[in-house]
């Protein structure tokens, strides 16, 4: 028993719904069953950053079909129909179990092989278990992680059976900050446990991270650094408490375990060159094997402002923009479509804070702004940073910015911005980005379209979910 189709998509995440769009503009808007796409779960591809957001709030929470992609950039919504009426299959609830690269195979669970002429990896990737740091519990009825929509069922199910009750965060980075702003908005008492020495390790500097620590204090989290959780102690079937290395118990009545992720490239193991926890890809998003792309979480590609370094890059953003960009590739008969050249960008909403990233945090540090703790005036902070290496803006951070100004510090970063003196860029601070791009917050490169507004819209589709009126509702360039 088998199928056969020219295109195949391994994966149901935010890639495969993107992949599928730009496969479907390009193809002349159908695809005569040419293209294939196979996921273990049972929904058409959605949103991710919808989870850890509006799914958990308390009242009006979203849920599908309302956040199948590709409503994050304010584009199509894709329905199961969608796919469907554009002769998509979706091949849903089912498992690849082995992949040939060679045959151009993959076999299913159920025993079927579909082959395929050019396959795009987009399986992303799955959450770090707490056994994997030598801690059991995992399968405790009160422990959630959060990767699918599944996941969040689970969370949002245990958050209702302890209202006012205790939680254990464990890890504190995107997973841990953003849910434990949802567990306070439930009216959940939060506890934040993470061995780094401030929250956000991996991109903040100590301090912003003081910020962020000091604003959520302010709403009640109890933040527990440098700290680690060897044990949990369980009693008919669900944690009651959380051990700390030290000793310390910290009473729970559930977990959310963000302690990271590792991308799922388990199948092309020994098929394929990876680099960076990832499948080492060309800039055309292919690759070593040349009928093979890979995008998303799962893809290591060079990255142009690195100088071609290779980096693997866990967002939203660049999931859409990799899957976009290889099947462009893919169908390009002409050769115009060249490598992609991508800034990474990052970003989060947590309470009333709304923060951007671009670039990367290599270099000295200088901050602009009040970082000042929160004292619980009305004013909205606004602050943020510049990355200088060798002589250049080689990233930036922005929280409570502009449209406009998230527009200008992205141009800033991707143009590498030359900075002659630190102490003058320190006093600048956001100004020597908007100035620089004439004052009406239209950067001087045609590039500002294709970053800033990606992160515009990227929190703006989710706004009224945060209940909030985003600032700035665009439409995203292609």
């Amino acid at each position: 028993m088998g199928r056969a189709f020219d295109y195949v998509i391994l994966g149901g995440g935010v890639a495969a719904g993107y992949a599928a769009l730009e496969f479907v503009r390009r193809n002349g808007g159908a695809s005569s069953q040419e293209l294939c796409i196979i996921s273990d779960e049972h929904f058409a591809p959605y949103e991710r950053p919808a989870l850890s957001k509006g799914y958990l709030l308390p009242q009006d929470a979203p849920r599908l079909p309302a956040f199948h992609t590709c409503v994050g950039s304010k584009d199509e919504l894709l329905t199961e129909e969608w796919y469907n009426e554009h002769g998509i299959v979706l091949v849903l609830g089912t498992r690849v179990i082995s992949a040939d690269v060679r045959r151009k195979t993959l076999l299913t669970s159920s025993g079927e092989i579909i082959s395929y002429k050019t396959l795009i990896v987009a399986t992303g990737a799955r959450a770090v278990k707490l056994e994997e740091f030598g801690v059991s519990g995992s399968d405790a009825r009160n422990v959630c992680y959060l990767r699918n929509v599944e996941d969040a069922d689970k969370l949002v199910g245990v958050m209702r059976s302890c209202p006012g009750g205790n939680a254990v965060v464990v890890g504190g980075g995107y997973i841990g900050m953003e849910c434990a702003a949802a567990l306070v908005t439930n009216n959940i008492k939060v506890t934040m446990v993470f061995p780094e020495k401030h929250c956000m390790g991996r991109l903040f500097t100590p301090k912003i991270a003081e910020f962020y620590e000091s604003y959520y204090a302010s709403r009640g989290v109890t933040f527990v650094k440098e700290a680690a959780v060897t044990s949990m102690q369980i009693s008919a079937g669900k944690v009651t408490a959380v051990i700390l290395g030290d000793g310390r118990r910290l009473p729970a009545d559930m977990v959310v375990v963000g302690v990271g992720a590792r991308a799922n490239t388990g199948l092309f193991d020994g098929q394929l060159v990876m680099e960076n926890g990832g499948i080492k890809v060309n800039g055309r998003m292919q690759a070593s094997d040349a009928s093979v792309y890979a995008v998303g979480d799962v893809a290591a590609f060079p990255v142009k402002l690195f100088g071609g370094d290779v980096r693997r890059l866990e967002h939203v953003d660049c999931a859409r923009r990799t899957a976009r960009h290889a099947v462009a590739a893919m169908l390009d008969a002409t050769g115009s479509v060249g490598d992609i050249d991508y800034l990474p960008f990052f970003y989060s909403r947590v309470f009333s804070l709304s923060w951007q990233f671009y670039g990367d945090n290599a270099g000295e540090a200088v901050h602009f702004g009040d970082l000042a703790p929160p004292d619980g005036g009305a004013a909205a902070p606004k602050f943020g940073a510049y990355w200088v290496r060798d002589g250049r803006v080689a990233g930036a951070f922005l929280e409570g910015g502009s449209r406009q100004e998230y527009e200008a510090v992205a141009s800033a970063v991707r143009r590498g911005a030359a900075v002659a003196d630190v102490a003058e860029l320190e006093r600048r601070g956001l100004a020597f980005a908007t100035q620089a791009t004439g004052g009406g917050g239209k950067p001087t490169c045609a590039w500002h379209a294709t970053v800033g507004v990606a992160a515009a819209v990227s929190i703006a589709a989710f706004a009224c979910w945060y209940g909030w009126q985003a600032p700035y509702v665009l439409k995203r360039d292609f």
